[in-house]
């Protein structure tokens, strides 16, 4: 079975035996983006069982379309936030720029200032109100449509077009404001 036909089977008649096949079937791939991001391997088992936890939690709220790329999000911003909670990110940024080889200088300073700004793009992701911030990850994150995301958080299409067009505006100027902050 596909990973849609699993997940249309779970929001048919909601049993979370469903979930758990579709999890298992990422288990390695999640462990293997928590020790990319951790480097501890108690952490990444730990963070493994958390995402699974809060995919649980997030299924049930929310239809998702393309589980595989959502799945890897949700892992990927997990950890960042952890590397963050523990105040470990630059010292993680800089123990990676030390094992770059010289040659991939350019690609690797590209590289952390992306990994830079997404990082600053979640914090002001996260200080946005929770209409704007429901609206904008569902509308770019899941690729949802203005219905699906009227249907799903109770607004009307219309309050949904200006939550993501204020939230996006939102964004960019509080991003704009951090990236000034750190002088990027």
């Amino acid at each position: 079975m596909t990973d849609a036909e699993i997940l249309e089977r779970f929001y048919q008649d909601g049993n979370n035996e469903w979930l758990g096949i579709l999890l298992q079937r990422y288990t390695l791939l999640l462990y293997g983006v928590c020790m990319k991001y951790l480097r501890n391997e108690d952490e990444a088992k730990d963070a493994v069982q958390q995402i699974f936890l809060k995919a649980i939690t997030e299924l049930q709220k929310y239809k998702v379309d393309y589980f595989k790329s959502w799945l890897y999000m949700v892992a990927r911003n997990h950890c960042l936030m952890k590397l963050r909670d523990k105040g470990k990110a630059t010292l993680e940024i800089r123990e990676r720029m030390a094992t770059v080889e010289p040659e991939e200088e350019g690609i690797r300073l590209n590289h952390l200032h992306k990994e830079r700004t997404l990082n600053l793009l979640a914090e002001a992701l996260n200080e946005l109100n929770p209409e704007q911030k429901q609206c904008i990850t569902l509308f770019y994150l899941e690729n949802r449509s203005y219905q699906e995301i009227a249907e799903i958080s109770g607004l009307s299409p219309m309050q949904v077009k200006s939550c993501i067009q204020n939230g996006k505006r939102n964004l960019k100027i509080s991003l704009e404001k951090k990236l000034k902050e750190e002088g990027g």
